[in-house]
């Protein structure tokens, strides 16, 4: 099957989100409760699950880790750079900077899983579960000095993160699940990719924005182009091969996290600006994406 095809339902998915969200009666209110759901019930039951029941290679997913974290580390870097000719206070650049490195884990586990079946989501869980701490702790320490507490209590609570710290201790020490709660969290989880899709697509927001658009279109080069081919050479280096090369593409070339907007916004931070970034790379990564999967299957 043609890789267009192949990505099409899930990119589909996203688009029927943001028709609905602007052409059904529905309000503000049932599409942050959706995303709620699907956030603090759906996915973590999807992580969980899948990290339960697949055979992981140690071995091979600690290089993997290593990838995905110098990878963001890039991102940071080379988004930095536009901000010279960025032309935003530096609150706003701050905000903007998170989408040069943050990913949207809701694309990731659908793709890994279209792609890799159990196994590809369970490497792209296990990979975006352990770089969740590291892009909270990188977006958070540029918007605020004073952050630290917050952010601790912040990752103590998050459900991605959560779940896959019980999906991982499950698997290393060999917990079977009874058939009932196996079929339990299969229910939930067969929920979580659809509705999580449609939630991204249902978050698309455009508007004007301050700044220069050259810096804004950096931002969007870096995290779907540059940052592929970072993790590409870093895979080389590090000696990921097969499945763990292929997740460690994908996940760098994913569009930019809708959590980076609600930090932005929490925190008094350029939340359009942001907004405008993770609606760009998430209908721009429909073709790149495409392309990636595509170059590593071939």
């Amino acid at each position: 099957m043609p890789t267009f095809l192949l990505l099409l339902p899930d990119f589909a998915l996203i688009v029927l989100g943001a028709v609905l969200r602007r052409h059904l009666d529905l309000s503000d209110a049932f599409w942050s409760g959706l995303e709620r759901l699907v956030y603090f019930v759906l996915f973590p039951a999807l992580l969980f699950g899948a990290l339960l029941r697949t055979h992981i290679d140690w071995g091979e997913a600690w290089p993997l880790f290593a990838c995905g974290l110098l990878t963001m580390v890039s991102g940071f870097l080379l988004g930095w750079t536009s901000q010279p000719f960025a032309r935003l206070s530096p609150m706003a650049f701050a905000s903007r900077l998170q989408c040069a490195y943050r990913f949207n884990t809701y694309v990731g586990i659908a793709v890994a899983g279209k792609v890799h079946g159990a196994a590809g989501i369970a490497a792209m869980g296990a990979l975006a579960g352990a770089m969740v701490p590291f892009a909270n702790i990188m977006a958070v320490g540029m918007m605020a000095r004073h952050g630290q507490g917050r952010l601790v209590q912040e990752l103590l609570r998050n459900p991605l993160v959560l779940a896959t710290m019980a999906g991982l201790a499950g698997n290393l020490a060999g917990l079977t699940l009874p058939v009932p709660a196996h079929q339990f969290l299969q229910r939930l989880a067969d929920a979580s990719i659809a509705l999580g899709l449609l939630a991204v697509g249902a978050a698309l927001r455009w508007g004007r924005v301050e700044g220069h658009w050259a810096g804004s279109v950096w931002l969007v080069v870096v995290k779907l182009i540059l940052l592929p081919l970072t993790a590409l050479g870093l895979a080389q280096v590090l000696g990921l091969e097969g499945l763990w090369r292929q997740i460690a593409v994908l996940f760098a070339a994913l569009p930019s996290a809708s959590s980076a907007y609600i930090l932005a916004m929490r925190m008094g931070g350029d939340g359009p600006g942001v907004a405008w970034l993770i609606s760009a790379t998430t209908i721009v990564a429909a073709a790149t994406l495409t392309f990636w999967v595509g170059w590593l299957a071939a």
